[in-house]
């Protein structure tokens, strides 16, 4: 079953030639997909490289009978960005799904970071998550089907040290998915976040200077790449059609369905707040459900099943 689920659907990955995205591609393919595996097949920090991560992964696909094409375009780039999609239709006729996968990381502390390592970060992740999306909409209005997924991070979800422009991405990247599935579910499209826990080329640059990032860095090295691809998979096939607006994570054999902020407290004045009124009563009221500074690792504190 699983290699028909997607039969007939051509899927475009951005950031497709290593890691989670390799290996979405991989599944896409055995479920019948045709695929567009994208990679600028840049270093870490998005500086150009020599290697052509894309074309072993087409090459994979292909040598299991599968069909495929590289793209080596910059996701960050509005033309390169129409363009894959338009390989994508060129090459196979359609396009029905796209999974916004590319990543750039400069991690450092916020009092340190510089503009330039904001806005380049901002530029893959987010802005690059828009202009695939933006250029698949028009096909998938058309057509009256499609399927966006976005990867988000809990960096952004929850929060790390020494990303402020990773998770303002990640979760500016949640709330433009929840944004697409609004204005588009009226033509049958749907888009989703999956926050994916992976041992990847990416995160393997994260410093295990200290006895507490080496811990960290021991726990990340047992979470599979491959092991996001299956559930990804399914929220492509048409039986997930119904799913849309959600954010989800995936580590290893466990799938999350994340909350979303809602209000939980809530403090009235019946003639008006003033400043004085806020620090005696409306704050003292929320003391006890103030969120901690909580980071990712103090929230799933477990070792991945």
């Amino acid at each position: 079953m699983t290699k028909k689920l997607l039969e007939g659907k051509v899927a475009l990955v951005t950031g497709g030639g290593r890691g989670v995205g390799r290996g979405i591609c991989l599944a896409m393919a055995q479920a019948g997909a045709k695929v567009v595996v994208n990679d600028l097949g840049a270093t870490l920090d998005g500086q150009a490289d020599h290697e052509q991560p894309a074309a072993e992964v087409v090459a994979a696909i292909r040598a299991m009978g599968g069909e495929a094409v590289a793209d080596g375009g910059s996701v960050a780039d509005w033309k390169d960005a129409s363009q894959m999609v338009s390989t994508a239709v060129d090459t196979f006729g359609r396009i029905d799904i796209v999974v916004n996968n590319a990543g750039i990381l400069r991690d450092v502390m916020f009092h340190r970071m510089s503009q330039e390592e904001f806005d380049a970060v901002i530029a893959v992740h987010l802005k690059g998550s828009f202009n695939v999306s933006r250029a698949a909409a028009p096909h998938f209005k058309e057509q009256g089907s499609g399927a966006y997924v976005h990867m988000t991070s809990t960096s952004g979800l929850i929060g790390n040290f020494g990303q402020a422009n990773y998770s303002a991405a990640k979760l500016g990247i949640m709330a433009l998915s929840k944004s697409i599935a609004l204005d588009v579910q009226k033509f049958g499209v749907r888009s989703n976040a999956v926050a994916p826990f992976a041992w990847t080329r990416m995160v393997s640059s994260i410093p295990s200077d200290t006895p507490e990032q080496k811990k960290r860095v021991e726990g990340l090295m047992k979470l599979v790449p491959e092991k996001v691809a299956p559930f990804v998979v399914a929220l492509c096939a048409d039986e997930a059609s119904h799913v849309t607006g959600q954010v989800f994570g995936v580590r290893n054999n466990e799938i999350y369905l994340f909350s979303q902020p809602r209000p939980i407290r809530t403090a009235h004045c019946g003639d008006g707040w003033t400043p004085e009124r806020v620090l005696q009563t409306a704050l003292p009221m929320f003391d006890n459900d103030l969120y901690p500074l909580h980071r990712s690792g103090d929230v799933f504190t477990w070792d991945p099943v």
